[in-house]
């Protein structure tokens, strides 16, 4: 009768337990998270594809949490590199605050999300895409002041959650990786590291770097002054002109969007670029000069994860090269007539540069899967906001 039975209900245990399949994928993600990080990657840099890639960034956000609760579950016993300051922080101010943490994950959200609700508003006629437009850059304004504000007036850092920076499986041997579960201390028995665990504390002495390696092995040991602060004190709380530029900064994109909102009719228009462009490097030089009157050293003495976010506000600023006026009048097209006399300039025919860049890559091996791609970015630049989007 058994024999019988199990013929007639062959379902897997697990398949009629649906309370399991979350578990089973939290195994899988914590015990491939290296895997799993490179497809995310690879299909985020699908951008084309708008609804994929907004559900593989809300997925993304959903693992950099489980691999971060898998981590912080790890026996003390259990060898970790050293969290970046941008870790640091931002776990500070993750575990010691919820409302930052709901409102920084409101933000990166609506950030993974933007490009899918334009394209969708889009349908509906441009007037509602730019009151969609306009009521996402207020919605995420509102955010940042909020985390502003939470972080006692400390500039706002990118991303402002942490990012997954750490396998789990890295933290053991090789031999450790094909069975370790991620909760479970693996035993010595299985350790390609000859290491000596001591009786009372139960802690383990590492095992000695090959003498070839001693220099960069001590040079990896070194504390810098960064590693023994207090991680709130990782950026300057921001005052007077210092805490203007910041919140100038947080509002320039919704300043932005109402000036493209109301020059929409005219694409050339400079007076958009010029406000939204001018409003941001204002806001830099100000800030700048802030930190060179109130922060001991000047701009040398900022943290590494203050220079590191100047930096990528710095890089972020290229993108105005393929917005609003910038890149209709100038980016997206050339003169074929470059010989004519200055005072005689009459651009009287125009190619895009970029189908020029794209069409000399054509039939070129790998050169012409890039060609192909900027292609296909081509077409969210013309026609999509948040596409070139800088905050």
């Amino acid at each position: 009768m058994e024999t019988v039975r199990n013929i007639q209900n062959p379902i897997p245990p697990v398949v009629l337990q649906p309370s399991k399949w979350l578990s089973l994928y939290e195994d899988f993600v914590a015990k491939n998270s290296s895997s799993v990080g490179s497809v995310e990657s690879a299909l985020r840099s699908l951008t084309y594809i708008i609804p994929v890639h907004s559900g593989v960034q809300l997925l993304s956000l959903y693992h950099d949490s489980l691999v971060s609760r898998v981590i912080s579950r790890l026996p003390p016993t259990v060898p970790r590199p050293p969290p970046t300051p941008h870790a640091r922080y931002t776990k500070y101010w993750t575990s010691r605050s919820s409302l930052y943490h709901r409102v920084a994950a409101a933000l990166q959200m609506l950030q993974y999300t933007e490009l899918l609700w334009e394209m969708t508003a889009r349908r509906r006629g441009q007037k509602t895409r730019w009151h969609v437009v306009v009521f996402l850059e207020f919605a995420k304004a509102i955010c940042r002041l909020l985390l502003l504000r939470l972080t006692n007036s400390r500039p706002l850092v990118s991303p402002p959650l942490p990012e997954r920076e750490v396998d789990p499986r890295s933290t053991q041997g090789e031999e450790d990786q094909s069975d370790w579960n991620g909760m479970e201390t693996p035993t010595s028995e299985r350790s390609t590291d000859i290491s000596w665990t001591m009786p009372r504390t139960g802690l383990s002495l590492p095992s000695l770097p090959d003498v070839n390696d001693v220099s960069n092995y001590l040079i990896s040991k070194v504390l810098t002054a960064d590693d023994i602060k207090p991680p709130k004190t990782l950026l300057h709380r921001v005052t007077g002109q210092g805490q203007l530029a910041e919140v100038l900064y947080i509002l320039r994109p919704v300043v932005y969007a109402l000036a493209m909102q109301r020059w929409s009719g005219d694409r050339r228009s400079w007076r958009p670029w010029l406000i939204g462009f001018g409003m941001e490097y204002g806001c830099r030089q100000l800030a700048k000069r802030d930190f060179r009157e109130r922060v001991a050293g000047g701009l040398r003495g900022l943290t590494g994860l203050e220079r590191e976010e100047l930096r990528k506000r710095g890089w972020s600023m290229g993108w105005w090269l393929l917005r609003g006026a910038f890149y209709e009048n100038i980016t997206k097209y050339v003169s074929q007539q470059q010989a004519r006399p200055l005072l005689n300039l009459k651009l009287t025919r125009y190619r895009s540069w970029l189908q020029s860049v794209t069409g000399k890559m054509k039939g070129k091996p790998l050169l012409d899967l890039v060609g192909s791609v900027i292609e296909d970015y081509e077409y969210l630049w013309d026609n999509y906001y948040f596409s070139t989007a800088t905050l």
